[in-house]
């Protein structure tokens, strides 16, 4: 029999309740939008409600991400666990899913936090808001039931569910629970993108029209709905990574140490999965953002927060040169990955290159004496390589590098059986020869053309990326479709320790990445709950400055991590116990 955890099941319950009471006509909603005053607003303990909503918030999509990232790729590691019939796939799978449970009662019991905090400060802006999303709510707190009940299926009954068609049912449950997580997170992300882009409301009262597919089928619904899948993806692969890094240097035995190298190993190529088609989801987003609203798409890139994208550039720099390092280090689990050290000291100068031109300004904060000595706003020289041209050209070519570091580590200590293996070979470098001088070019091109044809130039550039990525991939499965068997594979925990806080790094970045861009996200609405439809009245209605957003998104993150320390903690003294 099934041992089932309802702990995180208590804050569903809670939510649905207050649903219910707040979605009912006999409660105190309005029929159309709320005249907010300062009055409206309230505050516990003095506590600032601004910082405490923001705060909670953010720590539940951290947990959030968390949790559906882990079962998408826990659910593929199964499959092909099955379909190779090893072990030590499903044994790895299982081990994903586990670390996740306790923080699926975190994630359940934040949001129960956070729903308590909007109906009680926000009573106004949360009333509207359920008025026209209570049925989508609804809907959201049902899914999240039955995602539990798949989720506890899917962790406790993997020994029962272990052998012919009941594996195949148990893949099921896991199928299941996937389907119901992110159908989760494309309903949150109604409510979240109608903030910043409302629609099927009136634009002058803000009434609800009756079209409640128009409320959610936004102009930023979709975009919003990939970058998010993408970066849960990446972001769940980093968690699991620091995890084995953690298990990694606390390991007692060789077999441990091998096991959670291996770990690690897996961990990090499914946050480069993840990272590299992240940036893509990020233009789409930031294109229909403009699109939607010049002014809020000007101060999100060219206002206000222009600075912030320069600590976007440095921590996504960061992630990138930490999963190459990793990777990179990686090589020395097989023979003969030395031969490639030429080659990595040229990939690491031109991702440091790469991630130099990526995070210069075209302007900085000057005194009037300054910006006379310079000569203007911009720098004579390093001004080029602060327009879009520039930086769309850097993080092209730092994601083809990144790639190339991946196909060098699955080729290494194997040889091609292919008989045109050596035509192969010269076809993958032409292609990524050819897709960075496409590449550069077309950036060069736009400090050439009008700024609205130069933002379209970020799609050839996307384009040609993919295209090379896709195309590499195809002929290099292939020629080592069937590799030389006789060959040594990976020597599993040879790993230095140093590489180890390579994941914790990628981890960490992460982590403040999604806060400090929840905060721009949030914040280029301005003074608005609702982008020109509920103005914020409160005395707090101001946009944070960069120093002030820092403290907290970096509080957040310290406190978010030590969660997830104690997670590891929890999960180890777990095993102690059973064994």
């Amino acid at each position: 029999m099934f041992r089932i955890k309802t702990s995180g099941l208590y804050p569903t319950l809670l939510c649905v309740a207050l649903l219910i009471a707040f979605t009912t006509e006999g409660g105190a909603l309005a029929s159309s939008l709320p005249e907010t005053h300062e009055g409206a607003y309230r505050s516990i303990w003095g506590i600032n409600s601004r910082i405490a909503v923001w705060m909670i918030a953010q720590t539940h999509l951290f947990f959030a991400a968390f949790v559906l990232g882990v079962p998408i790729f826990s659910f593929c590691i199964e499959l092909v666990g099955i379909i190779t019939k090893d072990k030590r796939y499903d044994a790895m799978a299982r081990e994903f899913i586990r670390i996740s449970m306790t923080a699926f009662s975190f994630t359940a019991t934040f949001g129960g936090i956070l729903l308590i905090l909007l109906v009680t400060l926000y009573p106004d802006f949360t009333s509207y808001s359920l008025k026209i999303f209570g049925p989508v709510m609804i809907v959201y707190a049902f899914l999240f039931i039955v995602e539990s009940f798949a989720l506890y299926i899917y962790h406790y009954g993997w020994s029962a569910m272990s052998d012919g068609y009941l594996k195949w049912l148990h893949l099921f449950t896991g199928l299941l629970l996937n389907l119901t997580g992110t159908s989760i997170m494309v309903l949150a992300n109604s409510w979240a993108s109608f903030m910043m882009a409302p629609s099927g409301v009136d634009p002058e009262t803000g009434e609800f029209m009756g079209n409640l597919w128009a409320v959610i089928n936004g102009p930023l619904w979709n975009p919003l709905n990939l970058h998010r899948f993408v970066a849960n993806i990446a972001y769940g692969g980093a968690i699991v990574g620091a995890y084995a890094g953690f298990k990694f240097l606390t390991a007692k035995t060789r077999e441990g140490k091998a096991h959670y190298d291996w770990m690690g190993h897996t961990a990090n190529l499914i946050a480069v999965i993840g990272l590299l088609p992240l940036p893509f989801a990020g233009y789409w987003l930031a294109k229909e953002i403009y699109a939607y609203s010049q002014q809020m798409g000007v101060t999100l890139m060219g206002g206000i927060f222009a600075w912030v994208f320069i600590i976007q550039a440095v921590l996504i720099g960061a992630i990138f040169l930490g999963v190459n390092y990793y990777i990179w280090v990686g090589l020395g689990r097989v023979s003969g990955g030395e031969k490639y050290r030429t080659a990595i000291k040229f990939m690491a100068l031109l991702l440091v290159a790469c991630f130099l031109v990526w995070f210069t300004p075209h302007t900085i904060v000057m005194t009037g004496a300054e910006q006379k000595t310079l000569g203007g706003a911009h720098h004579p020289i390093l001004g080029y390589f602060g327009v879009m041209s520039a930086k769309n050209s850097a993080v092209n070519i730092m994601i083809l590098t990144t790639f190339l570091s991946l196909l060098l580590y699955q080729r290494v200590g194997k040889r091609a059986t292919a008989s045109w293996a050596l035509q192969g070979n010269a076809v993958i470098t032409a292609l990524f020869v050819a897709g960075a001088i496409n590449v550069i070019a077309l950036g060069v091109y736009g400090y050439l053309v009008p700024a609205n044809v130069r933002i379209g130039l970020s799609v050839p550039q996307v384009a040609t990326t993919l295209l090379v990525i896709v195309m590499v991939s195809v002929i290099n499965y292939g020629m080592y479709k069937n590799p030389d068997k006789g060959r040594a594979g990976p020597e599993w925990g040879k790993m230095p320790v140093r590489s180890q806080y390579a994941l914790f790094l990628i981890a960490i970045s992460f982590t403040w990445l999604m806060g400090l861009m929840g905060y721009v996200r949030s914040g280029i609405r301005q003074q608005w709950h609702i982008y020109t439809i509920m103005k914020d009245n409160s005395a707090d209605s101001f946009t944070p400055t960069l120093g002030y957003a820092a403290k907290i998104v970096s509080l957040n993150t310290l406190l978010f991590m030590a969660m997830i320390v104690f997670i590891f903690w929890l999960d180890n003294m777990g095993k102690k116990r059973a064994s």
